[in-house]
């Protein structure tokens, strides 16, 4: 890190939130690929922009193709891009976003870092484990990626060649697979935030 940076004083996320008259938070939607968590972030940030507040996504879309197209898969690049991530993810829900990210964020060390990261500032995040075995999201395979894994074209393919941590106690635990809709799923986070007083 560079010797020669002072950091300037800025507004509190107090005091920023009272002018923006709403609080930001992160919601950390991780689970397997083909999970169903874009999905389900979509339809959550369109819930919330619906009410008249600001939220915005964060996913391989808008990450990988920008900000961390220097990155591939490797373990090493795996926890840089969620470092990356989790530091972006914190100024958006500082400035009082609604922050939602999508990622598969595979290892429980870099999503305890990204918790961390929130919890230094106080600044609140929300883990969602958006649960589906690795057979049904394997018989999804929207983008043919498993099937590309098991042909061993794909290396480091997490499920299938690469682990995946579950989360232990996330905040919410999300069963993406036993017939629940994408919008009742939406819905069950946004009632978290609501119980919570984070809208």
């Amino acid at each position: 890190m560079a010797s020669n940076i002072t950091w300037h004083p800025n507004l509190t996320h107090s005091e920023r939130s009272e002018l923006r008259k709403q609080k930001g938070v992160t919601v950390w939607l991780t689970g397997l690929s083909a999970s169903g968590k874009s999905t389900i972030a979509c339809a959550l940030e369109q819930s919330i922009l619906a009410r008249g507040l600001n939220s915005y996504r964060l996913d391989g879309d808008n990450i990988r193709f920008g900000l961390n197209k220097d990155l591939g898969f490797s373990e090493a690049d795996r926890n840089e891009n969620i470092r990356r991530i989790s530091e972006v993810a914190k100024l958006f829900t500082d400035s009082c976003c609604i922050t939602l990210t999508s990622f598969i964020s595979p290892y429980k060390q870099d999503r305890q870092l990204a918790r961390e990261l929130h919890e230094k500032d106080n600044l609140p995040f929300i883990e969602v484990y958006v649960d589906v075995p690795v057979e049904v999201a394997e018989q999804r395979d929207p983008k043919g990626l498993y099937k590309k894994a098991r042909e061993g074209i794909i290396k480091e393919f997490t499920g299938i060649s690469a682990p995946y941590e579950a989360p232990e106690k996330p905040e919410i635990h999300l069963k993406n697979y036993s017939g629940v809709s994408v919008e009742e799923s939406a819905e069950k986070i946004i009632d978290y935030l609501i119980d919570n007083k984070y809208i």
